[in-house]
């Protein structure tokens, strides 16, 4: 089933009736004229089940503890945004899967050498993406990606993603021949910010749902980041938001905004629902993470050895 994205960016009360999100807004409530009908009207509410993720970007939202209960109960990822409008946390279930035990302990068990395969396996699906995405953008076919493609090593020991990177982004954005990937750039790279946190809190929640630990990655490695797995499996993803970022940019590119307005964001929370193909089947990019979250689960735990990623 597809999961829905809801986002808030306006000041509202979020809470629980009747196992459903409810949606109260405070200028309606707070009017002492306006009769209990027409306020009840304005209510809207969203059954939990049908939520996959939901993303608070306004410091006047309230939401109560029994709705945050209810949703994280539901596996459901709750994002919370700064004011600058950027995601900056997460929140997700502990209880992933009813065999959580048996498979965090597969997962760190698992071996520096199937490690080092994984990674490979992501790193060659990554460049493959970012391949298909620049023959996309520039409608040139970029031999030299195919051709590093295959001098990715177990672990990527030459570093090929880098060198991969490097000539991706150089080209990837015909249109702005010195385009710099940049996290704290220009508008261009806010929206690529904001579609990989959109990505990443999918890949987060499906890591989540596998029974794994966000945690603990297969290459990337920090103390201070919760969500090194997820950081990992979401790398073949990142070129879906590069191209969708692309298509955007290609309807301002004589007047380029200086912030994200709420299309923009709209335009981005598509992602969960943009079509993958993987496995020769094709499904949204929601129901595809979880395909990869479980393939990963399968390899720590000796029943594969093959992660399964999407083609772009």
């Amino acid at each position: 089933m597809i999961k829905r994205t809801l986002y808030f960016g306006s000041p509202a009360y979020l809470g629980l009736k009747m196992g459903q999100l409810e949606v109260r807004l405070p200028e309606v409530e707070l009017t002492d004229t306006l009769p209990e009908h027409l306020k009840k009207s304005s209510r809207q509410s969203f059954p939990i089940e049908d939520l996959g993720i939901v993303v608070l970007d306004n410091k006047q939202i309230t939401i109560t503890q029994a709705l945050l209960s209810a949703l994280i109960g539901q596996g459901c990822a709750i994002i919370s945004c700064d004011e600058t409008h950027h995601p900056t946390g997460m929140l997700l279930s502990y209880l992933g899967h009813s065999e959580l035990s048996e498979r965090i302990h597969d997962q760190l068990e698992a071996s520096l050498p199937l490690k080092k395969q994984l990674w490979q396996q992501t790193i060659r699906a990554k460049i493959t993406n970012q391949a298909a995405a620049l023959a996309q953008t520039t409608g040139e076919p970029h031999p030299n990606m195919h051709a590093w493609i295959e001098l990715v090593k177990s672990g990527d020991a030459d570093n090929i993603e880098a060198r991969a990177a490097a000539y991706y982004w150089s080209n990837i954005f015909p249109s702005f021949p010195s385009f710099k990937r940049d996290r704290e750039g220009d508008w261009t790279n806010k929206l690529l910010n904001y579609g990989y946190a959109i990505v990443r809190a999918m890949a987060a929640r499906a890591i989540a749902t596998a029974g794994l630990l966000p945690s603990v990655g297969i290459f990337h490695h920090n103390k201070y980041n919760h969500f090194c797995l997820a950081d990992d499996l979401m790398e073949p993803y990142r070129p879906y938001v590069d191209l969708l970022v692309y298509r955007m940019t290609q309807n301002a590119v004589n007047d380029l905004p200086s912030s994200l307005t709420t299309e923009h964001k709209k335009q981005l929370l598509s992602l969960p629902v943009i079509d993958t193909i993987i496995d020769g089947k094709t499904h949204p990019m929601s129901i595809a993470i979880h395909h990869s979250a479980t393939s990963l689960y399968r390899c720590f735990a000796g029943k594969e050895r093959r992660l399964v990623y999407p083609r772009l």
